[in-house]
């Protein structure tokens, strides 16, 4: 599903226009990249959990030279899946 297609399902279930519809849903991306630049972690009980991961600078080598080089320290965006989205992909199978 691409973002065209989450919106137009989005304004369906919500009985939305499909502007507003992408206004909520971009207003939503633009509220956790916010808070993610900031350093802060945005829970979203029963879906997940949105943070950053600070990565060290390290030592790599360059694959096609062998060459040792230096990789830079970095952050990167990570989403933890809550109980509820788990459960939602992996159901209990019946016995």
């Amino acid at each position: 599903m691409k973002k065209g297609d989450f919106i137009a399902e989005f304004a369906k279930r919500n009985d939305l226009s499909a502007a507003a519809a992408n206004r909520a849903v971009n207003s939503f991306i633009e509220i956790i990249t916010e808070r993610l630049k900031k350093g802060d972690t945005v829970g979203i009980t029963g879906f997940g959990t949105f943070s950053v991961a600070k990565r060290a600078a390290r030592k790599g080598r360059n694959p096609a030279t062998g060459e040792a080089i230096k990789i830079a320290a970095s952050k990167s965006p990570r989403f933890a899946a809550g109980a509820g989205l788990k459960a939602a992909v992996n159901p209990k199978k019946a016995k």
